[in-house]
């Protein structure tokens, strides 16, 4: 009989965790959904993970750390970070949802991964002459590059085109750029 790689296990259930709080939250999410994908049993993740809020806070951190790895703050390029994690939102959105979930069903726990927005204010805060706080000016390049995905369908498609024409979303890209780089140095755009 083959060991058991407790740590490939472990890793298995955050993965299909991250991915079953995303699309159904804490309340929805199902424990026997993710032993059974994870190709695990439900006693196991209560040995690692001790409860359902203990997996789901740990399936938040996974996802918020995954996004701060693969798109990290560059303070020397505010404006094309920007543009990267709107293109890694609509590209991988599970970090985006599993973050809005907490936020609606355990905002104690939206508070966790502390730790990795720490470390972004800090690097922000080292190379940045902003008219704003690295704090502020984290919140503002986050909702502008979130902004497109969290606009309700309708809207988008109120003025008759199509949210998912790639002109369209190249267009939104380059206004959060624009937006960045305007509150960044406000007197050097449009020839000002």
């Amino acid at each position: 009989m083959p060991a058991r790689d407790a740590q490939a296990t472990k890793a298995r259930i955050l993965q299909v965790a991250v991915a079953e709080f995303a699309e159904h939250g804490h309340a929805g999410g199902r424990i026997e959904r993710i032993a059974r994908e994870a190709g695990t049993n439900v006693r196991m993740i209560y040995a690692y993970f001790g409860n359902k809020d203990g997996l789901f806070d740990a399936a938040l951190t996974s996802a918020v750390q995954s996004m701060a790895a693969k798109v990290p703050p560059r303070p020397e390029d505010l404006p094309g970070w920007a543009g990267e994690l709107f293109d890694y939102h609509r590209r991988e959105p599970t970090a985006l949802r599993i973050n809005l979930w907490a936020q609606l069903e355990r905002p104690q726990a939206a508070s966790e991964p502390l730790e990795t927005y720490l470390a972004k204010t800090t690097v922000v805060s080292d190379g940045d002459s902003a008219p704003l706080n690295a704090v502020d000016l984290l919140t503002f390049i986050y909702a502008i590059s979130q902004a497109w995905h969290l606009t309700p369908v309708g809207l988008l498609k109120a003025d008759g085109s199509d949210p998912d024409d790639p002109a369209r979303i190249a267009a939104h890209r380059e206004s959060v750029v624009a937006a960045v780089t305007r509150i960044l140095r406000p007197s050097t755009v449009d020839g000002e």
